[in-house]
């Protein structure tokens, strides 16, 4: 099931990623040796600029989805005197901004970025097919499984475990893991816990189950 917070964390991680793309487009940060190097450095510095500038938005826009698009504030309109004053020296001190004004129209940049990646719509799920199973990945035929079962649609509706936009997500899974998918939980525990490939890969069993198969060529029976 979908928490505010794990929805939070998710829509904070993509203000993140949007704070490092306008990072990227700006000249590089001082002192970078290595492409690790780079990585690890805009990984922390946007972190602190997310931590900086996060917490102080409104609710309506942390919380941006698909589905509370028609509620959320105009970001071109948003007052951003709230953001502390070590976001803009931060930008000003790394030469991504030449004052605070400039700061805070990077900043309301982001935040267009973040909206739109928030909002953006669910995808035609039949167009997210891939070549191999999600699971063991061998290329093989592949079944869709739902991973909100059809069966609990209506009650996950009900119960507001996830929004409507999502019922038909499916992972693409051979044969086999698709039935062991369904062995190790019921209908309803793989709608509240095991609602995407992640957290079915997060299951010990399922890892035990992936290391098998991958071993196994498709149709042939080791008696």
């Amino acid at each position: 099931m979908q928490s505010s917070t794990s929805s939070e964390d998710t829509q904070s991680s993509l203000f993140k990623d949007s704070l490092a793309r306008r990072v990227l487009a700006q000249p590089g940060l001082h002192g970078q040796s290595d492409a690790q190097t780079d990585t690890d450095i805009l990984d922390d510095f946007t972190s602190y600029l997310a931590d900086e500038a996060w917490p102080s938005r409104p609710s309506a826009l942390r919380e941006a989805t698909y589905e509370s698009r028609e509620s959320i504030p105009d970001v071109d309109e948003l007052s951003l005197d709230n953001v502390p004053t070590s976001f803009a020296d931060t930008l000003v001190s790394y030469g991504l901004a030449e004052d605070e004004e400039s700061a805070q129209l990077f900043l309301r940049k982001a935040l267009l970025d973040y909206v739109v990646d928030a909002c953006a719509p669910p995808p035609v799920w039949s167009k997210t097919r891939t070549t191999e199973c999600e699971i063991c990945e061998r290329a093989v035929p592949l079944t869709y499984h739902h991973l909100i079962p059809r069966e609990v649609h209506d009650k996950a509706l009900k119960k507001k475990w996830h929004p409507e936009s999502m019922l038909n997500s499916v992972a693409w899974l051979c044969r086999p893991c698709h039935s062991v998918v369904h062995q190790v939980a019921s209908n309803e525990v793989l709608a509240k816990e095991f609602y995407t490939v992640e957290l079915l890969l997060a299951r010990e069993d399922i890892q035990k189950w992936r290391k098998y198969a991958a071993k196994q060529r498709w149709g042939v029976w080791r008696g």
